[in-house]
């Protein structure tokens, strides 16, 4: 080789090495490669939407935490769980600071713009809570001209608002960090009822003894399901937990932890593509 062609492959080269380190692989830009090389899944969630996600004597426990076992033994990699309050739980999902959300959040028309949702996990249809013995409130509607609460940036928090706004008098829609907080103030009296899915809140009122569920439902029929991002670097890490809770729901394990968490199984769609909301 003379000097001149030395010289022309030694530039070709260091260009080459250059435009190399500039641009990710495509396999250390995609999702799954990353999850399986790590062995570990980081998972999102807030801690007081119980029975989902919650802390029970120091223990954090839920459907979540169970079904995020099976999805972990599915794809054969650890969970890690990342928790914090829901209002910074879709912002951090977006920052990367993990890689799915349990949650977990009811599929709506506009979380299908910004999010990919996996397969449902379960009904997601607005319901009331109040006090037990509260013979004010017999049906959705008594609650006109009362003071009611939801959590903050919730889809249950939107159908209530929506609700009240249709009722004789409009009561004061108070919104909460965490249900627990509404909880409590429902407990306290501060609140007459709080909105949120027949699942959640008919674990809380056989739980606590304390509250008791207003039928019937009301809003649209919704689903619950985990938001993930939608870029195309998370396409294979989607279609990968896709599968693993399409295992899950075919062998009855999915059943089975619907039953303990909420006392029945629920008849959810492989995938919600059209939201009623």
């Amino acid at each position: 080789m003379n000097r001149r062609a030395l010289i022309n492959w030694s530039m070709a080269a260091a260009t080459a090495a250059v435009l190399a380190a500039a641009l990710p692989s495509a396999a250390a830009a995609d999702a799954l490669y990353n999850v399986k090389k790590a062995g570990v899944l980081k998972v999102g969630t807030e801690t007081e939407f119980a029975p989902f996600d919650f802390i029970d004597k120091g223990k954090h426990v839920g459907l979540n935490v169970d079904l995020f076992d099976e999805i972990g033994k599915e794809l054969g990699v650890k969970i890690e769980w990342v928790t914090l309050p829901w209002d910074g739980v879709l912002p951090g999902l977006e920052s990367g600071k993990f890689d799915i959300v349990a949650g977990p959040a009811t599929i709506t028309k506009k979380r299908l713009e910004r999010y990919k949702f996996s397969p449902p996990i379960a009904e997601a249809t607005i319901a009331l809570l109040k006090k037990k013995g509260d013979t004010s409130i017999m049906k959705p509607e008594d609650i006109s001209g009362k003071p009611t609460g939801s959590g903050k940036a919730t889809a249950q928090l939107a159908q209530l608002q929506e609700f009240v706004k249709k009722l004789p008098k409009q009561g004061d829609v108070k919104e909460y960090v965490g249900f627990n907080e509404a909880y409590a103030d429902l407990a306290a009296g501060r609140i007459a009822a709080v909105g949120n899915s027949l699942p959640n809140i008919a674990y809380v009122a056989q739980t606590s003894h304390t509250f008791e569920v207003v039928l019937p439902t009301f809003g649209v029929k919704t689903y619950f399901g985990f938001p993930e991002n939608a870029d195309a670097d998370h396409v294979a890490l989607n279609n990968a937990v896709a599968a693993a809770m399409a295992a899950i729901k075919a062998d009855g394990r999915m059943g089975k932890l619907q039953k303990k968490w909420f006392g029945v199984e629920f008849d959810t769609p492989a995938e919600v593509k059209d939201p009623a909301i």
